[in-house]
C-alpha cells in the first residue's frame, strides 16, 4: 500500500490537531480513512429549473447571476443576515445566508452560480435560504454530499479530500491484478477515488462507484472464506452414521418436518473428512435447540463432546435447562459453565470436563477460557452468532481438532442474503413453526389509544400474567419527542401501574446488571419490564403475554417482529400493540404487514425491500465487517461477480501469498480488522 495513505490526517494542509479530533469522530485517522469516507449522496447540478418554475419547499437546483448584494444585518448578539439578489434573467431571487460572512464575501457580482435548497415565498418574492452553491466557472457540475460531524463543513472537508488526492498524485496503488481489471472491465483505482469524490458528471461517478463496490464486495467474499477455509483442513472428529430415533421418541412432542430435516442435514455433514460449518436459520419459536440437541445426541453417540456457547449467562442457563431435560433422560450428561461459579466450583467442573465426565458443556466466555479443557471436542455450538467475535468462535473450535461447527440464528434472513453473506456456510432454514406455538394478535394504534391499550394490559396483569413495555431510546434528547425509557418506567411507576412492579432494562447497564434485571422478569419478582431493544434477544418467559411498543414506526419490520417473539412463548393468548403517531403511507403499510403476517421470513423480505440491507441489520451486521458504499440488495449483480472472481482468485492462489495479491490481502486485513481484534 502506498505509504502516504497510512500517514495521519495531520499531515494534509489545513488539517490541525483540533480538526483531526473531529474527524476521528468519524473514524477518519489518516489519509486512507478520509478517501474512503465516501460521498453518501450527490447533488446534480445539470439540470437546473427556472426560478419561476421552482417548487415550493421541495429542494431544487436554479441557476442564476448574481447581481446585488444587500448590506449585512446583525439581528441580535450572534445572529447575522447576509442577502443578495440573483436573476435567471426572467425572474429574481433572493439568497439569505447565516452567520456566514466568509461564504457571502466569496460570492462576486455579475458571476453565475448554481444555488440548490427550497425555494420558499410568493409568486412576487421568492428566496432560498443557506443553499448549497456551486461556482459555474468550475466547470463542475456534481457536488459530493458527506456525512458530517459538528465542527467540520462540507467544504472542509471537500478540501481536505482534494489536497489528499493532490499529495498522493498518480502513486495510488492498485490493489487489482491486471487480470481482474480487465476481465471485469474495471477503472483504475486512482481515476475511482478522484471520481468518486470529484466526479465531472453522473456517468464518471458511476464507474468509480462500480469499481469501488467490486472492491469492497471482492474484499469481503476473499476475507469470509479465508476465515473460513482455516477450518477446512481434515477434521479430527468423523463420525460414523448412528440411528437417533431413541432421541425422537424420548421427545414430548413431534419434531417439524423442518427440524427433522435440519437435524439429518448436520448429522450427514458430521459424517464427512471435512468439518461442518452450518448455519441453522429459524423464526423466533421455531425449535433451533431440538435441533442443536440432535446434533449433540448424534456426538455422544460417536463418542464426542459437544460445547455450546450463548452470549449471556441467563441464556446460557436457559440452553442448558432445555437441552438437560431432552438429553439426560437419555444418558447425556450436561453441565453449565459460566463465570459466576465459584472459583473453587468452576476450576473442579472444568477438571470434570477435561476428564469426558460431560458429554455436552453449556457455557459462555468461560468455554473460551485458556484454562478449559475438553478430552474429545467434537462439535461446537454458537447461539446468536453476530455476539460473537471472529476470534472467540476461533477460541473456542482451537480446543478440539478441527471440530464441527454449528451456528444458530434467530434472525431470518431472506435466503438469498443469507447465501451471499454467510458464503460458503452450509444453509439450514427452519420455515415451519411446532404445533401449539400461540399466534401474537398484533394491533397498530395512535398515542390516542395509549391509556386503552394499558388498560388492556392490566386485564392481562390482573390474570395472574407480565408483560413488556419498548421504547427506543436511553437517553434524554432535545431533538426528539421519542419516550425516554428512564423518565418512562418512572412515569409509569408513579402513574398509570403503580400498583404494580416494574423492572427497567437497557443497554448501558452493566452485565451483571442486565442478568438480574431479566432472572427477576423471569422469576416472577416484576410485573412490567419496561426495555430498550436490547430485550430483542432474551430469555423465555412463557408467563409474559403482552408487549407494548412505543413509538413502533422507529423500528423495523423485522425488528420489530423480532421483539414481539418475546411473548406467546406459553400456553396463554398473546398480545403485541405498537403505539405510533406517524400515519404516513410507508409507516401504515409496514405496520399493516406486521399484523397480518407472523412468517418471519415473509416480513424479512418485506424488511429488506423498504429499507436495504445496512438498515435490516443495524449495527450488528450479523457478524459482517461494516459496507462503506456497497449495498447488498441494490449491487446483487456485482457481487455475484466479486464471488466468482474470489473463488478465481483462490484457485490460483490459496492463500494470497503472490505479489499480484499483496494489494488484495492488504485490503482484506483492513476490512476485516475490527472482526479479528473482537474478543
Amino acid at each position: 500500500m502506498t505509504p502516504e495513505l497510512e500517514k495521519p490526517i495531520t499531515n494534509l494542509k489545513g488539517v490541525g490537531p483540533k480538526k483531526s479530533e473531529y474527524y476521528k469522530k468519524l473514524g477518519i485517522e489518516t489519509v486512507f480513512d478520509l478517501l474512503y469516507h465516501f460521498p453518501r449522496r450527490y447533488i446534480d447540478f445539470s439540470a437546473p429549473v427556472k426560478i419561476a418554475d421552482a417548487p415550493r419547499d421541495e429542494p431544487c437546483v436554479i441557476r442564476a447571476e448574481l447581481v446585488k448584494k444587500l448590506s449585512a444585518a446583525v439581528v441580535r448578539s450572534g445572529l447575522s443576515i447576509f442577502k443578495a439578489v440573483l436573476t435567471d434573467g426572467e425572474s429574481d431571487i433572493t439568497l439569505v445566508m447565516y452567520n456566514n460572512k466568509y461564504g457571502f464575501d466569496m460570492l462576486c457580482v455579475g458571476k453565475e452560480y448554481c444555488l440548490y435548497g427550497k425555494v420558499t415565498g410568493d409568486l412576487i418574492r421568492k428566496e432560498i435560504s443557506s443553499p448549497l452553491i456551486l461556482d459555474l466557472s468550475t466547470g463542475e457540475t456534481v457536488e459530493p454530499v458527506y456525512l458530517l460531524t459538528e465542527g467540520l463543513t462540507q467544504f472542509a472537508l471537500r478540501q481536505s479530500v482534494r489536497n489528499a488526492l493532490l499529495t498522493l498524485g498518480n502513486n495510488i496503488y492498485e490493489p487489482l491484478p491486471k487480470w481482474v481489471m480487465k476481465e471485469y472491465k474495471l477503472c483504475s483505482l486512482s481515476y475511482a477515488l478522484e471520481n468518486i469524490h470529484f466526479p465531472k458528471d453522473m456517468n464518471t461517478c458511476a464507474i468509480a462507484k462500480n469499481r469501488l463496490v467490486f472492491d469492497e464486495l471482492l474484499t469481503l467474499s476473499l476475507g469470509m472464506r479465508l476465515l473460513k477455509d482455516r477450518s477446512r483442513e481434515q477434521s479430527g472428529c468423523v463420525m460414523r452414521k448412528k440411528d437417533i430415533s431413541a432421541y425422537y421418541d424420548s421427545l414430548p412432542f413431534e419434531l417439524t418436518g423442518a427440524q427433522k430435516r435440519a437435524i439429518g442435514e448436520v448429522t450427514g455433514d458430521m459424517c464427512r473428512e471435512i468439518p461442518m460449518n452450518r448455519l441453522v436459520q429459524g423464526d423466533v419459536g421455531s425449535g433451533k435447540t431440538a435441533v442443536a440437541a440432535g446434533a449433540a445426541f448424534f456426538a455422544f453417540l460417536n463418542g464426542f463432546q459437544t460445547a455450546m456457547m450463548a452470549p449471556t449467562e441467563i441464556l446460557a442457563s436457559q440452553h442448558y435447562e432445555t437441552l438437560s431435560g431432552f438429553l439426560e433422560p437419555l444418558g447425556v450428561k450436561c453441565a453449565l459453565l459460566t463465570g459466576s461459579l465459584t472459583p473453587k466450583k468452576k476450576q473442579a467442573l472444568k477438571d470434570e470436563i477435561a476428564a469426558g465426565e460431560y458429554a455436552v458443556v453449556v457455557g459462555t466466555h468461560a468455554l473460551v477460557q485458556e484454562s478449559t479443557h475438553f478430552q474429545r471436542l467434537g462439535l461446537v455450538i454458537t447461539d446468536e452468532q453476530h455476539r460473537f467475535g471472529v476470534r472467540q468462535r476461533a477460541a473456542l473450535s482451537d480446543k478440539g481438532e478441527n471440530p464441527h461447527k454449528l451456528v444458530m440464528s434467530a434472525t431470518p434472513i431472506p435466503r438469498t442474503l443469507a447465501l451471499m453473506i454467510y458464503g460458503d456456510l452450509d444453509l439450514s432454514i427452519l420455515d415451519e413453526l411446532p404445533a401449539g406455538r400461540q399466534k401474537i394478535e398484533t394491533y397498530a394504534v395512535t398515542g390516542k389509544l395509549r391509556e386503552r391499550a394499558f388498560g388492556f394490559v392490566k386485564k392481562e396483569l390482573d390474570s395472574g400474567r407480565q408483560a413488556y413495555i419498548v421504547c427506543p431510546m436511553i437517553d434524554e434528547n432535545e431533538k426528539t419527542e421519542l419516550a425516554n425509557v428512564k423518565s418512562y418506567a418512572k412515569e409509569l411507576s408513579e402513574g398509570f401501574f403503580k400498583d404494580y412492579k416494574i423492572g427497567l432494562l437497557h443497554g448501558k447497564l452493566a452485565p451483571d446488571k442486565k442478568e438480574k434485571v431479566m432472572r427477576d422478569f423471569k422469576d416472577k419478582k416484576t410485573d412490567i419490564l419496561v426495555s430498550t431493544t436490547v430485550v430483542e434477544v432474551g430469555v423465555d418467559v412463557p408467563n409474559a403475554t403482552c408487549m407494548v411498543i412505543e413509538n413502533a414506526d422507529r423500528f423495523g419490520l423485522s425488528q420489530l417482529h423480532q421483539l414481539r417473539g418475546r411473548v406467546g412463548r406459553g400456553k396463554y393468548s398473546s398480545y403485541c400493540i405498537l403505539i405510533t403517531d406517524n400515519t404516513n403511507e410507508d409507516s401504515r403499510y409496514r405496520l399493516k404487514v406486521l399484523s397480518k403476517t407472523s412468517d418471519g421470513f415473509a416480513i424479512s423480505e418485506e424488511d429488506l425491500k423498504l429499507r436495504g440491507p445496512g438498515d435490516f441489520f443495524g449495527s450488528r451486521q450479523h457478524g459482517l465487517p461494516k459496507m462503506k458504499i456497497a449495498d447488498m440488495s441494490e449491487n446483487v449483480d456485482i457481487l455475484r461477480q466479486a464471488q466468482h472472481c474470489a473463488g478465481e482468485i483462490l484457485r490460483r492462489d490459496e492463500k494470497l501469498t503472490s505479489p499480484e495479491n499483496k494489494g488484495l490481502k492488504e485490503l482484506i486485513d483492513k476490512l476485516f480488522a475490527d472482526k479479528m481484534s473482537e474478543n
